[in-house]
């Protein structure tokens, strides 16, 4: 049985994480594509070298492609479901603390909203 993938979406229906792929080029679009194929397909069992824990309940969805390395933040929701809460490029050997902070906000807004019954 497949996992649920699932995009944050803003309250104003914004989709970050498919703003980012958006404006990735053709190949890049591809690999991301079968990375997020992996996750669906194999869920929490999905390790290395294409999940990593974060922190907390922070998962990141990791691809490279040549000498760029794409990244998307992720936590589960429920029992079978993955929400992609933040894209970005990694540069650096660490993640950087803004995209970090970014994909905690988002988090703690899904949560906040499904607490509260509006999603």
């Amino acid at each position: 049985m497949a996992w649920e993938i699932e995009y944050y979406e803003t309250e104003r229906g914004k989709c970050p994480v498919e703003e980012f792929i958006d404006r990735l080029d053709v190949k890049s679009k591809a690999k991301l594509a079968r990375t997020i194929d992996l996750l669906e397909q194999f869920g929490a069992d999905l390790g290395m070298p294409y999940a990593r824990h974060v922190e907390g309940e922070l998962w990141e969805l990791r691809t490279r492609l040549g000498s760029s390395q794409f990244r998307i933040i992720y936590s589960r929701s429920g029992s079978r479901t993955f929400i992609l809460l933040h894209g970005f490029v990694k540069k650096t050997g660490r993640m950087p603390k803004r995209d970090l902070k970014i994909a905690k906000d988002r988090w703690g807004d899904f949560l906040s909203r499904k607490k509260r019954g509006q999603i």
